[in-house]
């Protein structure tokens, strides 16, 4: 499945290239962009090497980045907006922690989004966009052959995102890259975190459905899709023990 730029967030090769909000780098500093800061900090996330709950301290993110604070600063700020991250006053920047009652908000707000994104690439009736979605899927099916548990889970939060960002709205693209990212932090929160929340047909078959035009079997298709990863989540799961920040954020 899912819990990016679709990377949303960097693309990868294995993946097809999402769109995505490119920040060039600051001129006159070293070290890497805002945007592959950005780029970083969302890929551990959707990968499941950064926990709901992680303290990302300023100076420990400027080491490991080879930026300033200020720079640094203005990365979480950005992320804080797409609520990934909050900040607490005096006590710094957090990875976001979803509560049962936000988990379940995030799949209410995704049923019709998804269901309007669906509508959308129907209407387009664009082979292009097919074999993108295709493309993806393989790249999926790949990461399951592999055993890449890292980029099995990106690539299924990606596949929702790419599929808002090709069906042409600005919003819904920007929308759903925040609901994916959440939902891959609900994921780490409350799933197995050995077993990915989505089965491995379920996007082949949503694809399937859109290349066939057949708007009604793609909505129903997502529709299940997303309860089942819903079904999937374990709210009784505790939080994730401490980790090393700097080896989650190793590219």
């Amino acid at each position: 499945m899912e819990k990016k730029t679709v990377k949303q967030r960097g693309s990868r090769a294995s993946s097809p290239a999402p769109l995505h909000d490119e920040r060039p780098a600051n001129e006159g500093e070293g070290g890497a962009s805002d945007q592959e800061i950005y780029e970083r900090i969302i890929t551990s996330i959707m990968e499941h090497r950064l926990p709901p709950g992680t303290k990302l301290g300023e100076d420990k993110l400027a080491k490991i980045f080879g930026a300033s604070r200020a720079r640094v600063r203005q990365v979480l700020a950005r992320l804080a907006l797409e609520r990934v991250v909050v900040l607490h006053p005096n006590r710094g920047a957090f990875v976001a922690e979803p509560t049962v009652e936000e988990a379940r908000e995030v799949f209410e707000v995704r049923r019709p989004l998804e269901a309007l994104v669906v509508h959308r690439i129907v209407a387009k009736k664009d082979p292009a966009i097919v074999a993108r979605l295709r493309a993806h899927v393989a790249a999926e099916e790949a990461a399951r052959a592999a055993r890449d548990r890292r980029a099995i889970i990106r690539l299924s939060g990606e596949y929702h995102v790419l599929l808002a960002e090709l069906s042409g709205s600005t919003l819904a693209a920007r929308l759903m890259h925040e609901l994916a990212s959440l939902t891959c932090l609900i994921i780490f929160l409350y799933d197995a975190p050995s077993v990915p929340a989505c089965r491995d047909q379920e996007h082949s078959e949503i694809t399937q459905a859109l290349a066939d035009g057949d708007e009604a079997a793609a909505i129903r298709l997502m529709t299940e899709h997303l309860e089942h990863v819903e079904a999937c989540l374990d709210l009784s799961r505790g939080r994730p023990e401490e980790l090393d920040l700097e080896a989650a954020l190793a590219g």
